[in-house]
């Protein structure tokens, strides 16, 4: 069995009673980033084995993973933070394992984009979520037009070193519109700014922006 675990996206406590459960009997665990997994797994009292999987190995481990389920041994998979295969490497290995019908179960809990949005005040009845926008400017400037106009939420993430660029953006294409930019979202330093663009872009200028950041128009 492949198990998708979600993992805290920031607070070690967000974490389910049935997510520590899976991960202790699995066989093995497949992480992001066996460092950042560590500190959680060290936390719960977890021993089970861990193997990196990330973007630049997924191919060669990937397989190797297929491999061992193959074999009847049961793996869990996580992410540096969140639900597994949302934004991540994961997608890959759940689709290897239903083309070799492997069977897969969830295990849900956290995931950054909908913690920001129920606490965004935005509308949550319809709403698109977008992922990271193009690192180009020109390319990131045509989707943000392709998804302007329409009559629902639209949810972005977004790096530290280019949430000023995409803001910039978004003033251009949408306007100066009011909007909700989430950061460190369930961590000590947790801010929420549910403001105009141009006043986000403010508050951040006047600082170096850290951690990641979601931004929901």
């Amino acid at each position: 069995m492949l198990y998708i675990v979600s993992t805290p996206i920031g607070n070690l406590k967000d974490i389910t009673f049935r997510a520590v459960e899976t991960l202790k009997s699995v066989d093995l665990i497949a992480a992001e980033d066996t460092r950042h997994t560590k500190i959680l797994t060290s936390c719960y009292g977890i021993q089970t084995p861990l193997t990196s999987y990330f973007q630049h190995n997924r191919i060669a481990k990937g397989e190797y993973l297929i491999k061992l389920l193959k074999e009847g041994k049961d793996i869990a998979l996580v992410s540096d933070a969140g639900t597994p295969g949302i934004s991540d490497p994961g997608a890959h290995i759940i689709k290897l394992a239903l083309q070799n019908k492997i069977p897969i179960t969830a295990v849900p809990g956290p995931s950054a984009f909908l913690t920001a949005l129920v606490v965004s005040g935005k509308p949550a009845d319809k709403f698109l979520y977008e992922g990271f926008l193009p690192s180009k400017p020109g390319a990131r400037k045509n989707r943000l037009k392709k998804l302007s106009g329409g009559d629902r939420t639209i949810i972005f993430y977004e790096s530290p070193h280019r949430i000023l660029k995409t803001l910039a953006d978004i003033s251009e294409v949408f306007g100066d519109v009011q909007i909700a930019c989430c950061r460190e979202l369930t961590k000590k330093f947790e801010e929420i700014k549910r403001k105009k663009v141009s006043e986000v872009i403010k508050d951040l200028e006047s600082k170096s922006p850290r951690g990641e950041f979601v931004i929901i128009i």
